[in-house]
């Protein structure tokens, strides 16, 4: 195989590395280097087209944009022409030198399975296995793939399509438990993911329905996948990474992250994708956080609350406002609890005497 091996340095057998899933407007370079700061190993841009990257767009090109601390990370390219796959290839390493170049063979979204792109190229092996050949032939770095297990529930054909990206010299592969038919709905079949870990020889990373380190630890324990992908709940929580490490460690589960350090990290996010050159002015940088905010306060008390300030959010001060007067609001409505515990304690002691 080209490179001189398949392993990569994260991927060696003693390691079980965490990956932050690519994810189209979630993970831009300010939520990976924060996901990376709280424990994800690996690191993969927004998928980017590759015709977009050969005609040096400029909006293409800031999505790969990346620091340093955020290595080992990959350029992820989605399309259909193998060479001209391979040609971005080179383009995007003369430009960033990432550690390597990620596949999109999983991609549901139509707009992108229209350009015969993403999950759509799993109903083609020939194209797919062409695609995957002439990238690997032509990449300066390593080349790996991410995929889903099929198109639908009829046309389940992971094992096939991992043996013939093994064949082409992709170095290892991440599998999303779900067809494309199934976007994000039932439940991800960790049976396929581990039936492929076993049947080839390269790494296999799985993903799909990991919201803790106990699903980690899991995953782990009953296949033979070599690391574990965390998307849409790194969104909400993207601590789960010192989570799950710490549970693989100690078997034991931190303490939940308090509002405070919530508040703390959004203000954060918010600050950093404010100076960053992904938006225009703070407006911009503000609309495009409300969804981020929103999805913060998931499942929290006063959430609801919440997220009806964040639609509207405007800039940094007022979200500073915000996050002042939830914290005082509810400092005060615990002060209030305790009291009334204390009261209804010396009550009983009275009663008692």
């Amino acid at each position: 195989m080209r490179h001189g091996s398949w392993m990569l340095p994260w991927l060696q057998p003693d390691r079980f590395p965490l990956y932050l899933a690519p994810m189209a407007g979630v993970t831009d370079t300010v939520f990976r280097g924060l996901c990376k700061e709280l424990g994800a190993d690996v690191t993969v841009t927004e998928f980017v087209s590759a015709e977009g990257i050969l005609q040096a767009d400029e909006r293409t090109r800031k999505y790969t944009d990346f620091d340093e601390p955020q290595r080992p990370l990959g350029v992820q390219l989605f399309g259909a022409d193998g060479k001209r796959m391979g040609e971005a290839a080179r383009k995007i390493t003369d430009w960033k030198r990432p550690d390597f170049i990620d596949i999109n063979f999983g991609c549901p979204v139509n707009k992108v399975v229209a350009k015969n792109g993403g999950s759509s190229l799993l109903k083609d092996c020939p194209l797919l296995t062409n695609v995957a050949s002439e990238l690997v032939k032509a990449s300066p770095v390593p080349v790996t793939a991410k995929m889903r297990i099929g198109w639908d529930s009829e046309n389940v054909n992971a094992l096939d399509v991992c043996r013939r990206l093994e064949d082409a010299g992709i170095q290892a592969i991440a599998i999303h438990g779900r067809t494309r038919a199934q976007g994000y709905t039932g439940l991800a079949n960790w049976d396929v993911i581990g039936m492929c870990a076993e049947a080839v020889k390269i790494p296999v990373i799985g993903n799909g329905d990991i919201a803790s380190g106990h699903d980690v630890e899991r995953r782990r324990r009953e296949t033979k996948v070599r690391g574990i992908m965390i998307g849409r709940a790194a969104m909400g929580n993207p601590w789960v990474f010192r989570e799950a490490k710490h549970y693989l460690g100690t078997g034991e589960h931190l303490s939940p992250v308090t509002m405070e350090q919530r508040f703390e990290f959004m203000l954060r996010h918010t600050r950093l994708a404010l100076v960053s050159n992904r938006y225009k002015d703070e407006i911009s940088a503000m609309r495009s956080m409300r969804n981020r905010l929103m999805t913060y306060t998931a499942g929290l008390p006063g959430g609801k609350h919440l997220r009806a300030k964040f639609c509207h959010v405007s800039s940094v001060a007022e979200l500073e406002d915000i996050a002042a007067e939830h914290l005082a609001a509810t400092s005060r409505g615990s002060h209030v609890a305790d009291a009334n515990a204390s009261t209804s304690e010396e009550g009983e002691l009275l009663v008692a005497a």
